[in-house]
């Protein structure tokens, strides 16, 4: 590791020494291109989709189900249609992309084999894209789809409307992804099937390392190297940052050429967050860059977690050039991403909230943030568990995950990626009963109908219901504040 040459002028007035590769690049690569993606309704597929549509792409894709991303990518001209059991490629397609979701004797695989095209996995192209531009990436268990959005919003605030493509979308960059004409390109990097390991950003962030995808990793040293090799990918004269709490994060840094910066709260670090205070549903709280301090950051989204996805972003957008008046005022303005603590409404003078926290730590953070943002009477969680396996490897870690909740109803685990056996190892009631050992109410509700019937006979003016989990539990808030 070598040392980060930040220093407090570049600080005060934007470091403008970046490299800047043409802003035209990704036309002159993909511009008549007939790309077809298959699976194109994923966050990452559509974000990256509508960047090469804008791009000049011809952009062709199928999916299983409609939903407003299909829609909103038809607008833009792409031919997307639900898959119909054949290969769905048309005459003149010259390369196919597809999800890790998508099996390889997938029908539009075996024929674009067939007809010898071009195949990518999402996460190759995305390294292709990331190529063309000044790389940002941002990887970690937890606050990636934040901490993105939340870079990319600052950058384009300040004028250098990057190209970004983000796991969520945040309705202040209009979606969640966009092909800017900026130098920049910053990315949520997932570390699910190694999908990292095709990036070689020029500024990475790690944020947290932790057990997760236990179905894919045998165990945090594994996970933890996954990492390592991720960020020795950064550009040897790039920028790497690190939470300097995270023994797990600091074993993997020791393996990039790059510059470390490190962050913390109320800690000893090259970015340290210091007098935090809420009030009035706002985090203020200081700055310092290695000891000096530099301004006041206010957060409008809550959660404690995201002063240190704020003070990644800071350290990203100063990287850039952008100077600290231009970031503080885009942190403040900045009102988060969906799914992700986001208010729907209100029900019977009840608040209503969806997240899309789906492990252990994310859960606890997102509560324990609720609660103080909130301060309702009750906190009710509506919890789908995201595969059996992750609810059986992680399943006594849960149990005690949900302390800041007055009420947790579980329906039925969302099956997805798990094996029979997995299936049948555990449910929704072994939860259940684990929350009662644990001295927690909690009910086991299978189905999202049922679980809405029930809060509606039940909730109280001043309670708070929040639907929490990566699969559809969103249909039951979404179900309340429509009235059902």
């Amino acid at each position: 590791m070598t040392l980060p040459a930040t220093t407090m002028a570049q600080l005060k007035a934007g470091d403008d020494n970046q490299s800047n590769p043409p802003a035209n690049s990704l036309a002159e690569a993909f511009a008549g291109r007939h790309i077809h993606f298959v699976g194109i309704g994923g966050s990452g597929m559509c974000g990256l989709a509508h960047m090469l549509s804008q791009a000049g792409a011809m952009v062709t894709g199928t999916d299983l189900v409609e939903s407003q991303t299909l829609e909103k990518l038809r607008r833009l001209g792409a031919l997307v249609q639900l898959e119909n059991g054949g290969s769905d490629l048309l005459a003149d397609t010259q390369m196919v992309v597809y999800s890790a979701a998508v099996r390889d004797e997938h029908p539009a695989l075996a024929e674009a084999r067939r007809r010898g095209l071009t195949i990518l996995k999402y996460a190759q192209l995305l390294g292709q894209v990331m190529n063309l531009k000044n790389g940002i990436a941002i990887a970690g268990t937890h606050g990636k789809s934040t901490t993105t959005a939340m870079t990319a919003y600052v950058l384009t605030a300040a004028g250098l409307d990057p190209s970004f493509v983000v796991g969520a979308p945040s309705p202040q960059l209009a979606g969640s992804s966009h092909g800017g004409k900026g130098s920049h390109f910053v990315v949520e990097a997932c570390e699910y099937d190694r999908s990292f390991d095709n990036l070689f950003p020029h500024i990475a962030a790690v944020l947290n390392i932790e057990e997760d995808h236990l179905d894919y990793y045998r165990d945090i040293h594994e996970i933890t190297a996954a990492f390592g090799k991720f960020v020795s990918q950064v550009n040897p004269g790039g920028l790497l940052i690190i939470p300097v709490a995270d023994s797990s994060c600091r074993r993997a840094a020791a393996q990039t050429a790059a510059s470390v910066e490190t962050y913390g709260l109320e800690v000893q670090a090259d970015w340290t967050a210091t007098d935090i205070v809420q009030q009035d549903g706002h985090i203020r709280f200081a700055v310092a860059y290695r000891r000096q301090p530099v301004g006041h950051l206010v957060l409008n989204i809550p959660g404690r977690h995201n002063v240190g996805n704020a003070l990644v972003a800071a350290a990203i957008a100063t990287r850039c050039g952008v100077t600290w008046d231009s970031i503080a005022r885009a942190v403040r303005e900045f009102a988060g991403v969906n799914r992700r603590s986001q208010w729907l409404g209100c029900f019977r003078q009840v608040t209503v909230v969806d997240d899309y926290a789906h492990h252990p730590t994310e859960i606890r953070a997102t509560l324990l943030a609720l609660r103080e943002h909130y301060q309702p009477q009750r906190l009710i969680c509506v919890f789908q568990p995201h595969q059996h396996s992750r609810t059986r490897l992680l399943l006594a870690d849960f149990a005690r995950s949900f302390n800041q909740a007055d009420l947790i109803i579980v329906p039925d685990i969302f099956f997805v990626r798990d094996t029979e056996a997995d299936r049948a190892a555990v449910t929704a009631q072994t939860l259940v009963a684990r929350l009662r050992e644990n001295g927690r109410e909690a009910l086991h509700i299978a189905s999202f109908e049922d679980i809405v019937t029930y809060l509606a006979g039940s909730i109280r003016p001043g309670d708070l219901v929040v639907s929490m989990g990566a699969g559809p539990v969103w249909e039951v808030t979404d179900g309340l504040v429509r009235g059902f």
